[in-house]
């Protein structure tokens, strides 16, 4: 696996210096361009962050358009997501919000013209029949028998074409280009298609639709775009590209320039693939926390800034390459640690009880909000005489360098008092329920006036002032690094991870997480990052865990 981390040469962005140095363009206008079918993913962000940052870096400006060319596809619902995914990111088009659809007219209007100078044709064969008689690259393609028609019968079936005087698929508006040509992509391609659907912005005035290869280059230069950066699948596209600017001749020319897409391990980014997850109930929606769209990592709790760190350290690539998810998890950790307020939280709770302390009162202790951070501040934390310890903190017999609680051994508890375990309560079928333990009063705030020591520090919750939560704890949906290998007859959802949510209904949380906000994140000391969900109510709280404490992309990189 190779990790596309960053180029100290962003290639892009020595064009675009050459091009602002040689006064090819005075300013540089860019654009983000998504289909409105589905939601977006974390691909998606980086190319929203490399178009918006480099237009922001250069004094630019950055264009939202849509392009809705495919009616059958396209939702209100996908063109409200991707705005406020953009804005999420930090982003802002301001008055630069652009639509496909809002050129159709012209679209037209030239597509007559290329009718006129001989270079389309309307074509009466069957989308099979074209790819059939396209050829491959070894030979040449065959040519439609309506490719000779005259101009006055292409102007007259176009216009049919667009007065609904067909129906689907009857015929098409194809480019007339060179069925010999070494590149398949230019082998009279479609250019318009009959969809009798309505349109979510245009309604049923249209019911013909330019192809996304007539449509995008022409949309870019209508809006003056002078860098049309896109992933590297449209390299193969640019010939296309430029072949219809240069047979509109518009005022504006704007350059492709490619760029290799984001592969994140444990992920697929395929919308095909994606929708399916979501069609087929394997996960809960678009937004469900272990999706890669950006709908779902915000809800997952990952901050934007830690997303456009991501973006900027795996850096362009022209080779497609696979990125580390450990890698996306580490800027998210960086950026939760020095930001995340800590809270104590137990997610298995384990009751003790503290015999020797006084069944009536309520203690309150000082706690340190972020030890990254000094401005944050304390918060008091209430203690009783029943508590609440993680499970995982206790071993009746304890394993080797096993330094927390266990009979007859002492620890901290955080910012509390150290306390030693001294009986062991079970039910009868043999499980521990509760320990009792003592304490030792002289140790208040959590160090011991007499110096001594102890190994192990473990946090607690009060069983009598605390906040219920569910806690929802997340992995990675798949099992295996590539989740596209597979066996024979198999589909990438064997792959799928078994462990991806554990749901924990009898966690409790330290009683100030009760008046955070649905999508503050913070940190459950020891236990990993989290984030209050929108399925939070008054009577319910619900986190989720956006990532463990355990870095696996620091560690290694320390070897």
């Amino acid at each position: 696996m190779s990790e596309a981390t960053k180029e100290t040469t962003n290639f892009i962005k020595t064009i675009i210096e050459e091009d602002l140095a040689s006064g090819k363009h005075s300013k540089i206008i860019t654009r983000f361009p998504p289909e409105p079918n589905g939601y977006l993913h974390i691909g998606h962000a980086k190319s929203i962050c490399l178009n918006f940052g480099i237009a922001k870096q250069y004094n630019g400006t950055c264009h939202l358009r849509f392009d809705d060319t495919n009616p059958e596809k396209e939702e209100t619902e996908y063109v409200e997501s991707i705005m406020n995914d953009v804005k999420w990111l930090g982003f802002d088009w301001g008055e630069n919000l652009f639509y496909a659809s809002s050129y159709f007219d012209q679209l037209y209007e030239w597509a007559v013209q290329m009718i006129k100078d001989g270079l389309a044709f309307v074509c009466h064969q069957t989308l099979e029949e074209i790819r059939e008689c396209r050829g491959t690259a070894k030979g040449k393609g065959i040519e439609s028998p309506y490719r000779n028609r005259s101009v006055e019968e292409n102007l007259d079936l176009f216009e049919k074409m667009k007065n609904g005087e067909f129906k689907d698929g009857e015929c098409m508006l194809r480019a007339k280009i060179d069925m010999a040509h070494p590149n398949v992509l230019l082998r009279d391609p479609v250019m318009y298609r009959i969809k009798h659907v309505s349109h979510h912005r245009t309604g049923d005035k249209w019911c013909i639709y330019p192809t996304y290869d007539y449509a995008h280059g022409q949309s870019d230069a209508i809006e003056n775009i002078t860098h049309s950066i896109c992933t590297l699948e449209f390299e193969a596209h640019r010939p296309l590209y430029e072949w219809f600017l240069e047979a509109i001749k518009p005022l504006s020319r704007p350059r492709q320039i490619e760029f290799a897409r984001l592969n994140l391990t444990y992920t697929v980014m395929s919308k095909r693939l994606l929708m399916k997850l979501v069609k087929e109930n394997i996960v809960n929606g678009w937004d469900d926390p272990r999706m890669p769209t950006i709908a779902g990592i915000r809800r997952r709790g990952y901050p934007p800034e830690a997303v456009r760190d991501f973006s900027e350290r795996i850096g362009l690539a022209k080779r497609e390459s696979t990125v580390s998810l450990d890698l996306l998890e580490h800027c998210v950790r960086e950026n939760l640690n020095k930001k995340a307020r800590r809270y104590m939280a137990v997610i298995n709770p384990l009751k003790v009880v503290v015999t020797n302390y006084p069944e009536d009162i309520v203690e309150e202790f000082d706690a340190v909000n972020n030890p990254e951070d000094e401005t944050a501040g304390t918060r008091k934390v209430p203690f009783t005489r029943e508590i609440y310890i993680e499970k995982d903190d206790f071993m009746e017999e304890p394993a080797k360098k096993f330094h927390r609680l266990y009979p007859g051994n002492e620890v901290r508890l955080r910012a509390a008092y150290y306390i030693t375990c001294n009986d062991i309560i079970k039910d009868e079928n043999g499980n521990i329920v509760e320990l009792h333990c003592t304490y030792d009063p002289e140790t208040k705030g959590g160090s011991s006036p007499d110096g001594r020591k102890v190994k192990g520090t473990i946090h607690w919750v009060s069983a009598s002032h605390n906040v219920p939560v569910e806690a929802r704890l997340y992995d990675t949906l798949f099992k295996v690094e590539n989740p596209m290998e597979f066996g024979e007859g198999g589909s990438f959802t064997d792959n799928l991870n078994p462990d991806s949510l554990k749901v924990t209904e009898n966690a409790y949380a330290e009683v100030n997480i009760k008046e955070l906000p649905q999508g503050e994140r913070f940190q459950f000391e020891r236990v990993g990052y989290f984030v209050i969900d929108s399925d939070t109510t008054s009577e319910k709280t619900v986190v989720n865990r956006i990532v463990t404490l355990k870095d696996k992309w620091a560690r290694l990189q320390k070897k």
